[in-house]
């Protein structure tokens, strides 16, 4: 122990770092943790590094989460330098280490070196088992993403999310690019299970953007395959949550760009994943009821919307505009296009009336207030009022930003046009699809749609 420093060893079972037990932080191996833990209770990094036998520059990195603590001989010497119980790091017992020191002492070979496990005539040596146990400890542990690394692409993600409903897709699709790119560099080494999870969580979102963009875009395919990555990562991650999640955003894109009975099967294996309400499953409900409306299951699709209305008492989200969250505003979007299709278009014009209400004057989510505008200009279509549904469903169009302008809502346009009898194509109906056409045309020489073939 160095002159003038004492590390308390209680401090190791009964200290608290950032609101938690330090020990959650050893279990760990978070080097980091311990490093500033000390530091907060006055030990300078300067003597921290002479404790354990690293240089200054060393420990500030360490201190830093700038490098990470994975080699074993460090971790026994920061173990011991700094009287934490080598158990609590998962080093083992104290006379392990000390049988294999002795063996390799006896023998002339190093505690890393090569060393048979068995010498003919003998059973397998209690030393060399030792040994074997603590490198293959070393081996578990490993992991080439510090923690605090981890934090900055989950955070990264998050902003993302944050930005992604008023963003143009393009753009966002060069933002995602980058970050997976390195959830797929970092995915591909060996990482501790609990450091894999959380990188396919975040690959999960990271790749579920990428595919709703590329749905907006109208590239159908490409977005199909990224969904299916999207899918992959979230059932890699473990976790529940994203697991429906993932597949509730996924059953959108047949919904949009062929079979709705796609969608359904989609949004009931979302719901298959657990029994617990959330958010996400009100969102593959309401899913759900707005395809059974689509292809006409008018009774299932009814029941299917009591379903999303009772998930969501039970497990709504706040009122929130990131991205792939399901407040009460995104539930009425989807309620409004399963009224339109099912016919009942006073019920669709209360639901839309009090979402729009919802998202406001100005809403950060624009593409949402011009889906909900569109599904009223379906309603007045099937209400015969051909010239005020043309006339709605253009301005749709037209108070979006020209980026947004994109295939998702051309289509939906198209559908309302479709849905006026040919007989009353003329003049605001006329108009209508001129202007898809010309938006269709700009937003393909802007790059911001793609063709979606024959």
């Amino acid at each position: 122990m160095v002159v003038g420093v004492q590390v308390d060893p209680e401090w190791w079972s009964s200290g608290v770092w950032n609101g938690r037990p330090i020990g959650e932080f050893l279990q760990r191996r978070d080097v980091t943790a311990a490093f500033r833990f000390l530091h907060a209770r006055g030990v300078s990094y300067g003597k921290i590094a002479a404790l354990v036998g690293v240089s200054p520059n060393r420990a500030a990195e360490i201190a830093k989460g700038v490098r990470q603590v994975t080699a074993y001989e460090v971790l026994e010497r920061i173990a011991v330098g700094l009287s934490i119980p080598r158990p609590t790091m998962g080093l083992g017992r104290t006379e392990d280490a000390g049988a294999v020191q002795d063996a390799s002492r006896a023998s002339g070979v190093g505690i890393g070196a090569e060393r048979p496990l068995a010498v003919e005539g003998t059973s397998v040596e209690v030393s060399g088992l030792a040994r074997l146990r603590l490198e293959l400890d070393e081996a578990l542990a490993s992991a080439s993403v510090a923690l605090r690394h981890l934090d900055l692409i989950e955070e990264a993600a998050g902003e993302h999310m944050r930005v992604y409903p008023s963003a143009s897709p393009q753009v966002m699709l060069s933002l995602l690019a980058a970050d997976c790119r390195e959830v797929q560099v970092l995915s591909r080494r060996r990482q501790p299970a609990a450091v894999q999870a959380r990188l396919s969580g975040v690959a999960a979102l990271l790749a579920t953007m990428c595919a709703d963009a590329l749905m907006r875009l109208g590239d159908v395919a490409e977005a199909r395959r990224w969904y299916r990555t999207a899918i992959h990562a979230a059932d890699d991650s473990g976790q529940a949550r994203l697991r429906v999640l993932v597949r509730a955003q996924a059953a959108m894109l047949p919904y949009y760009f062929g079979d709705p009975h796609q969608t359904v099967a989609i949004a009931e294996a979302a719901l298959a994943v657990t029994p617990t309400a959330s958010p996400s499953s009100a969102l593959a409900a309401a899913g759900r009821a707005r395809a059974l409306a689509r292809v006409g299951a008018t009774e299932q699709a009814r029941s299917a919307i009591d379903q999303a209305r009772r998930m969501f008492d039970q497990a709504g989200d706040e009122d929130t505009d990131v991205a792939f969250r399901f407040p009460a505003k995104r539930l009425l979007l989807y309620l409004s296009g399963t009224y339109t299709w099912l016919g009942d278009t006073g019920e669709a014009y209360q639901v839309q009336d009090e979402a729009l209400r919802l998202y406001g004057g100005a809403p950060a989510v624009p593409i949402d207030v011009a889906l909900i505008a569109l599904d009223r200009s379906m309603c007045l279509a099937r209400d015969r009022r051909a010239t005020e549904a043309a006339a709605t469903a253009r301005d749709a169009v037209a108070d979006l930003p020209e980026t947004q302008r994109t295939e998702i809502i051309l289509t939906r346009a198209t559908d309302v046009a479709s849905a006026i009898p040919e007989g009353n194509w003329r003049g605001e109906v006329a108009a209508l699809t001129d202007y898809v056409r010309a938006c269709r045309e700009r937003a393909r020489s802007l790059g911001t749609t793609a063709a979606l073939g024959p």
